[in-house]
């Protein structure tokens, strides 16, 4: 029987460890007044998986990581790797009893957070009983952290592990629903980290900010997507525009990761003021995590024509699903491109079969990067997945005669008025044209009349009543009659979750109170 060699498996520590023999002197991590080179990254993420190996814990077994966007976040993910054990991702905006449910859900048996974050821990860690507590900044929970790495070993241990198997379960509490965990592979995103440094511009040399939250999985892929490939991340610690564009002048920074809300925010800061940073080291940024409206996509690129444009689709079970390239963003409206690399898409109508070209269906995709399962909730697995393996995230989409994709609207979000689909973002789209606008989500909300009733929530953009009439009038100019709201609230902030989609169902809760026919 003929023997072949097997090669090494895809590991999210492999990048590091590389680039620590490579090119040892190079900043790996830029946080503040902070720098950390890959041999230093290297050490300390040998340190860190040492320490955990050194307590009852075993490979295979789950840590958490309750931290935001730091220097620490790419040493503390790598030793986990490196351990061969599972982190837990936590939102560190999470209120104490989420927190604890999902380090209970995830069966995690140790912890590693910011001190500053210790009492939102406080649930977690007094109910399960964390087998290692490690705090970075003090140590009001469990041992002070720089402490425990300088008394833990500088070697890698060389924990080997099968590439299917887990680096982190990502919980993500979409927009219905308990949070759910992904439990992704380490070759799902270590391929994630390759295909991005192909597409973004991202590896040896080149500089880009985690600006995202890192716990969330989008935020984590392409921001440590820098350090897996021998660039340089810098730290955004909380999103304020005018940081945002001083990092980009003082780190040089080729590649950005944004979500359109940051561009929103970005925007009120006025013409003058940002072209009073020098952001001409900028080439590439690339959107995902909501729709980008086409009036934010248009401002964006008159404000930055130099730069080359992406609009993504994708979600934490199948990373990232298509991608529209420069040549094709402003040729096409309201489009995220065609396939990925690796990456087939079908869209297809409630009984499975395609649908033909400008024909609204459900899509699917099929990737390495998808998910292995939810953990510990097979029924939403089976759910979300067909036996030849394509997952649905529930978005609605349509698909050109150039393989082109749109999505439409969550499925969930779909609103019947008066016997008619309204499809939201319709909506959403014509009413961000107006000035009046900073952000919007169209809901639909109980009618005796209508059966659902399509209602604008608003977050108005300055003081001042909301120009109703006016609002209607645009509506009326762009929309057929059935699509115009019929009603408007305002509110200061839409509510989101980690991913930054607007959490609708919350909208429908708060204003559900019955409505006029």
């Amino acid at each position: 029987m003929a023997i072949f060699p097997r090669g090494a498996d895809l590991n999210i520590a492999n990048g590091i460890r590389e680039f620590s023999i490579a090119s040892p002197r190079a900043t790996a991590v830029i946080d503040g007044a902070r720098r950390q080179t890959y041999a230093e990254l290297a050490d300390r993420s040998n340190r860190v998986a040492n320490l955990l190996l050194d307590s009852s814990l075993r490979p295979g077994d789950h840590v958490g990581l309750l931290s935001g966007n730091r220097l620490e976040y790419c040493e503390t993910a790598a030793g986990i790797a490196k351990a061969g054990m599972v982190m837990i991702p936590l939102n560190p905006r999470s209120p104490g009893p989420e927190i604890d449910f999902v380090f209970g859900h995830s069966d995690a048996g140790a912890l590693i957070l910011e001190d500053s974050l210790a009492d939102r821990a406080a649930d977690a860690i007094e109910s399960h009983r964390p087998e290692i507590v490690l705090s970075m900044d003090g140590g009001r929970a469990g041992r002070n952290y720089e402490d425990a790495l300088g008394a833990s070993a500088a070697a890698d241990p060389q924990i080997r592990v099968d590439e299917t198997e887990p680096f982190a379960i990502a919980y993500t509490s979409g927009t219905t629903g308990n949070p759910k965990g992904v439990v992704i592979s380490h070759r799902s995103r270590t391929l994630t980290f390759y295909a991005s440094a192909l597409e973004w511009g991202l590896g040896p040399g080149r500089r880009t900010i985690a600006v995202a939250p890192m716990f969330h999985g989008a935020g984590f892929a392409f921001a440590y997507a820098a350090v897996h490939t021998g660039g340089t991340v810098s730290m955004l610690r909380a999103f304020d525009p005018e940081v945002l564009l001083s990092m980009i002048e003082r780190d040089r920074v080729q590649s950005i990761f944004l979500v359109p809300t940051h561009a929103a925010i970005l925007r009120t800061l006025g013409e003058r003021t940002i072209s009073a940073s020098d952001t001409s080291s900028l080439e590439v940024v690339y959107f995902n995590a909501a729709p980008l409206p086409q009036e934010l996509k248009e401002w964006f690129h008159g404000m930055f024509p130099e730069v080359a444009l992406h609009e993504l689709y994708g979600s934490t079970e199948a990373a990232v699903v298509t991608d529209l390239r420069p040549p094709d963003i402003m040729r096409k409206e309201r489009c995220v491109g065609p396939p990925w690399f690796m990456t087939e898409v079908r869209v297809v109508d409630d009984e499975g079969n395609p649908v033909r070209a400008g024909q609204v269906g459900e899509l699917y995709s099929r990737s390495p990067y998808l998910m292995n399962g939810y953990y510990k909730n097979p029924e939403a697995t089976a759910e979300s997945t067909t036996e030849d393996g394509f997952f649905s995230a529930g978005d609605l989409a349509m698909v050109d005669d150039e393989n082109h994709h749109y999505i439409v609207d969550r499925k969930r979000d779909l609103i019947i008025s008066g016997g008619a689909n309204v499809y939201p973002r319709d909506v959403e789209e014509v009413l961000t044209r107006h000035p009046s606008v900073f952000d919007v989500a169209v809901i639909g909300l109980s009618s005796e009349r209508w059966g659902e009733q399509v209602t604008a929530v608003i977050v108005p953009a300055g003081g001042g009543p909301l120009p109703v009439e006016q609002l209607d009038e645009l509506c009326r100019s762009h929309l057929t009659d059935y699509k115009v709201p019929r009603r408007y609230e305002t509110v200061e902030a839409l509510p989101r979750n980690a991913g930054m989609k607007v959490l609708k169902r919350e909208l429908r809760e708060r204003f559900s109170r019955p409505c006029r026919p």
